[in-house]
């Protein structure tokens, strides 16, 4: 068995499949965004083939792009406006491939010390933009911000906690709590869990009529804590929220950390990106004093998944939570002054993560990104006015580019969003989410394609209000 396959072969695998990924990447918007669900047909496809003996190469390429293109919802359709997974930029499709047939192992800086400085670089030009001392930036790239979140009470634990690398949770005498908006990840609640905290030391502090974390009240909770004998360690502020793009107070809630002593951690995960955006970066206002991010540049940056990072002014704290020795690991650059990942994340072996939007600033520049952000930003901007125009009305307050709407004549109707969602998503023409906020179940949409413009807005505003006459004929 030839598992180099010839050269003739290859080359003319390579040249079919470009043929139908150029034909998905140039047509999608030709394609049903969301399939029909049929677990059992799904299962059928898949289990097509027997995995005993081999079958064609051409055979099993096409097997699995047709599969792809009739099961699944395409987040790179421009009529997508659901969660944020955005049209992969094309220079981050290259960087997979570049990847995946050099295959670097980044666990040790010796072993790729080109992609590891590549990374490095990355993490010093994005801590950079979010205000921190150049001197002091250090970070990781993550698979997703939910490690990105949990490499963050890690830390936080550590810097804390001096010897809890050592003793864990059992060597700290008082409780540790943490305290994180209401509207914050459900990854920070996760975390709390893997880390061995429990889900009872995460403290969600009500938020106010923007959906934003209330520092009064942070206030409150923190000197509750203290006088019940918790340890307060670490407060999370979001900037974007998934369900409304809420961006909470952040100076108001570092001037409480710092009063209190703990770590504050900003989730940026989304909302990090209009950092890049001059008309928009003042939203993030005093992320330059969190002590660590969270940036997922598969997010608004439309590198393909996954592309977090985790950025701290803390230069040391990373090899203090994670350092670790292993004698077979490679020593070729002992003497010099490197860090190897394994040491300094929670993974160990992992592909180069960060080519994907290291390829993608070179072919378009910090510049070119701050403009799509820009473009992105107005476009939500015509969006909510064509809603309002329609007679739907706004329920979230952000400036980011994500609608949360009702017809405020059925905000009191239970399943009245859901039918409505329902109808667009088995129409194939667009897909939404339904969210609550305030109590009143929303619908959702969200700018996440840069090739998402004027038209498909108005396609959409279309569509929801065909969806929303054919609910009002079901229940005359």
């Amino acid at each position: 068995m030839n598992f180099n396959l010839t050269p003739k072969e290859r080359q003319e695998l390579w040249s079919q499949l470009l043929l139908q990924l150029e034909n998905y990447y140039a047509h999608t918007s030709e394609l049903p965004v969301s399939p029909q669900l049929d677990r059992e047909k799904i299962i059928a496809l898949v289990e097509k083939h027997s995995l005993s003996q081999g079958i064609a190469h051409q055979q099993a390429i096409n097997h699995v792009v047709e599969g792809l293109a009739q099961y699944a919802v395409h987040t790179p359709h421009p009529m997508y406006f659901g969660l944020f997974n955005p049209r992969s930029t094309f220079p981050g499709i290259l960087a997979d491939a570049i990847t995946a047939t050099f295959n670097p192992q980044m666990a040790a800086w010796s072993h790729n010390p080109f992609a590891n400085e590549v990374e490095n670089f990355l993490v010093r030009e994005l801590g950079e933009k979010f205000g921190f001392p150049k001197e002091k930036i250090d970070g990781v790239f993550a698979g997703g911000g939910a490690e990105a979140n949990l490499t963050a009470v890690l830390c936080a634990l550590n810097h804390q906690f001096p010897e809890y690398a050592n003793t864990g949770l059992a060597g700290i005498g008082k409780k540790p709590v943490m305290y994180c908006s209401a509207e914050s990840h459900h990854s920070v609640i996760r975390a709390g869990r893997i880390c061995g905290l429990g889900l009872d030391a995460v403290r969600p502090i009500p938020v106010d009529d923007k959906q934003r974390m209330q520092p009064g009240r942070l206030a409150q909770q923190i000197d509750k804590d203290l006088s019940d004998g918790y340890f307060p360690f670490m407060a999370i502020a979001t900037a974007g929220a998934t369900g409304t793009g809420a961006i909470d107070p952040i100076p108001e809630i570092a001037n409480l950390t710092e009063r209190y002593g703990l770590w504050l951690h900003v989730d940026a995960a989304y909302g990090g990106a209009v950092i890049l955006d001059e008309e928009k970066k003042h939203l993030l206002q005093g992320i330059d004093r969190a002590h660590s991010i969270t940036f997922d540049a598969h997010k608004w940056l439309s590198a393909p998944m996954g592309a977090a990072m985790f950025l701290t002014r803390e230069p040391e704290i990373l090899s203090r939570s994670f350092r670790i020795t292993a004698d077979y690991m490679p020593k070729e650059a002992q003497s010099m002054p490197v860090t190897d990942p394994f040491t300094h994340s929670i993974q160990w072996s992992r592909r180069f993560t960060g080519l994907k939007l290291y390829l993608s600033v070179l072919f378009f520049g910090w510049e070119g990104y701050g403009q799509m952000i820009n473009r992105q930003n107005q476009i939500g901007d015509f969006l909510k006015e064509e809603l309002r125009k329609n007679g739907w009305k706004m329920y979230n307050d952000t400036e980011l580019p994500i609608a949360c709407f009702m017809d405020p004549r059925y905000q009191q109707t239970a399943g009245f969003a859901r039918a409505v969602c329902d109808k667009v998503l088995q129409s194939g023409k667009a897909w939404i989410s339904v969210y609550p906020v305030g109590g009143v179940e929303t619908l959702r949409a969200c700018i996440t394609n840069y090739a998402s413009g004027e038209e498909e807005i108005l396609k959409l505003v279309t569509l929801l209000n065909a969806c929303h006459r054919e609910y009002q004929k079901s229940m005359s």
